[in-house]
């Protein structure tokens, strides 16, 4: 590789944490150690720019953190970043540390926080894709999204079990404020009777209608999975609706939350957050800025930032489909 753009880097972990991102971090600093580049780790964020919390980081300073799920640099949503007058401390610091590029780690605020800072301060900035909702364009998956999919389908799995037992129907929030990832895919893995997205306009009524197919064929029992962010009404509501209409039913609602975030990353999350550890750093190496670095059909790719927080992953239309007739 020719020689180095960039010579001293600053990492962070910033918005919702996700298994995973630790893997990131250690594959950024090793990356960086290997190229002869200084590497910082920056605590909590944009904050810790702002609050000059820069922490010197080695080989050794990531050891043992691969299985670890969370972020040892701490993660936060800072508002002061948004203000002019906090970008400008944050830059401050990078001058006095002589940091010239920043890995950001995270998802839709995150990068606008970095698309934001390079286009005032000119510091190259590269985007590692860290969230569980996988709603990130110009990666096939983003970090997290695989142990936070396994760890609700195990849930709902175990829900599965009481319900079966007690003939009852369960209602089962997943995350996904925005998109319906979690939902469909685990639903899909979990055998749910239904699945409610934002990203589709579902209707109470074909709802309704699944629960009288589902007796027809002699299900004693079922599970529907809703996305936090269904638009039909919240889990509770549907929950009370389906108990009006079938008054026989005995509904329980379950909200898995942010158990959903938590756990050690399964090997998927953890080899993804390594190639885009890497990817950031040799992309910073190779002048790149402003972009976020991603896989696609087992390429890395880098997606301008702009891009990726303007579009994202749409669903399988034939996920949804298949879910349907899988249901019966």
């Amino acid at each position: 590789m020719k020689e180095s753009a960039v010579k001293k880097i600053a990492v962070l972990t910033s918005g919702g944490d996700a298994p995973g991102m630790n893997a990131a971090l250690r594959a950024v600093v090793r990356t960086a150690n290997y190229y002869n580049i200084e590497c910082y780790g920056v605590r909590e964020g944009y904050n810790g720019l702002i609050n000059d919390d820069f922490l010197k980081m080695g080989p050794r300073s990531v050891k043992n953190i691969i299985n670890q799920g969370g972020t040892i640099l701490k993660s936060a949503r800072s508002m002061e970043f948004k203000t002019k007058e906090g970008r400008q401390k944050a830059y401050d610091n990078c001058v006095k540390h002589g940091v010239d590029a920043l890995v950001c780690i995270g998802g839709d605020g995150t990068f606008t926080g970095a698309k934001i800072f390079n286009e005032e301060f000119g510091i190259r900035v590269i985007g590692v894709p860290g969230t569980i909702d996988n709603d990130i364009f110009g990666t096939d998956n983003t970090i997290g999204y695989d142990t936070a999919l396994n760890t609700a389908m195990e849930a709902i799995d175990k829900i599965r079990d009481t319900a079966t037992s007690h003939n009852r129907v369960f209602f089962v929030e997943v995350m996904g404020r925005d998109a319906g990832f979690i939902a469909l895919n685990s639903g899909l893995a979990a055998g749910a009777l239904d699945i409610l997205i934002p990203e589709r306009k579902d209707s109470i009524d074909e709802l309704f209608v699944n629960f009288r197919n589902a007796e027809k064929t002699g299900k004693s029992s079922s599970i529907v999975v809703v996305a936090e962010g269904e638009k039909l009404a919240n889990i509770y509501e549907l929950a009370e609706k389906t108990k009006q209409e079938f008054p026989d039913y005995d509904i329980r609602v379950a909200i898995l939350g942010h158990i959903q975030r938590g756990g050690s990353p399964s090997c998927a999350d953890r080899v993804l957050a390594s190639r885009l550890g890497y990817g950031a750093v040799t992309g910073l190496m190779e002048g790149q800025t402003n972009v976020m670095a991603g896989m696609r059909s087992n390429d890395l790719v880098y997606t301008p930032i702009e891009e990726a927080i303007k579009k994202h992953n749409e669903i399988n239309k034939d996920l949804l489909l298949i879910s349907e007739i899988l249901a019966i």
